[in-house]
């Protein structure tokens, strides 16, 4: 199973909508994943999201100020502007399958923020029941924000990057996070070999990289999954021999 996120002859597309650099929203705030939830069930959605948060306070915020801190954070994770392509699709999966959401999140969340993307590969690379050692993400955190960041800071980085992950199912525990397995939803599987187009990835590594890994998929598992989606109209997939053919053209057609 690989994590790379990107493949290595290409940065992650600006115009597509994910986000890089040193900074990201997990310096301040976890993957926000109850208040998106929220958010969905109030059809903030497909409305006007300003509105609904810092005008009707559907999140429940007693001042002016944390309404508008918690609409900034949720843009920056999950965009919320439909002329951007993976807020389309991101939607549209979501009010296809309101079950996904979670997955769908946290894919849209790494997609969003360097930061949570950063602590990847230290959670899906430990084996089921092992112990999360804090300074293993702490350091794959460091890698990407260098100097940019004081102790306290990157402490705080990895509490709110651990915290997402356990709100996702990867890690159990409070003070000490052991790893635990998911059982990935055919929709946010879906969303993930588009993000692994969109990131560059053909043939075979569509189902081996970050995103297909970050639903605790190993390819076998992955090309079975592919067969499901397919069948439900999410994406083309076709086999010919060991080679395979996916399109996610399904997908760009949501609405």
């Amino acid at each position: 199973m690989k994590f790379n996120f990107s493949n290595s002859k290409q940065e992650l597309p600006g115009s597509v909508g994910f986000r890089i650099g040193p900074r990201g929203t997990h310096s301040s705030r976890t993957m926000m994943l109850d208040e998106l939830v929220l958010l969905y069930s109030q059809q903030a959605f497909v409305g006007d999201v300003k509105q609904a948060i810092v005008e009707e306070n559907v999140l429940g915020k007693s001042t002016a100020s944390g309404r508008s801190l918690s609409l900034q954070r949720l843009t920056e994770l999950y965009c919320f502007d439909n002329s951007i392509p993976i807020f389309r699709v991101f939607a549209g999966l979501c009010r296809r399958d309101p079950a996904a959401l979670p997955q769908l999140a946290l894919l849209m969340a790494i997609a969003r923020d360097p930061l949570l993307r950063a602590s990847a590969k230290p959670v899906l690379g430990l084996a089921s029941g092992s112990q999360l050692m804090r300074d293993v993400p702490r350091n794959a955190i460091a890698s990407v924000v260098g100097d940019r960041m004081n102790e306290a800071v990157l402490d705080k980085v990895v509490r709110n990057t651990s915290s997402s992950w356990t709100k996702t199912g990867h890690l159990v525990g409070r003070t000490l996070k052991r790893r635990a397995h998911v059982r990935a939803n055919q929709t946010a599987f879906a969303f993930a070999i588009w993000l692994a187009h969109k990131a560059g990835f053909g043939g075979a590594e569509l189902l081996d990289n970050g995103w297909v890994a970050a639903l605790d998929l190993e390819p076998k598992s992955a090309r079975a999954l592919a067969e499901r989606a397919h069948a439900a109209g999410l994406i083309n997939f076709r086999t010919i021999g060991d080679a395979i053919e996916v399109d996610v053209a399904p997908l760009n057609r949501l609405n």
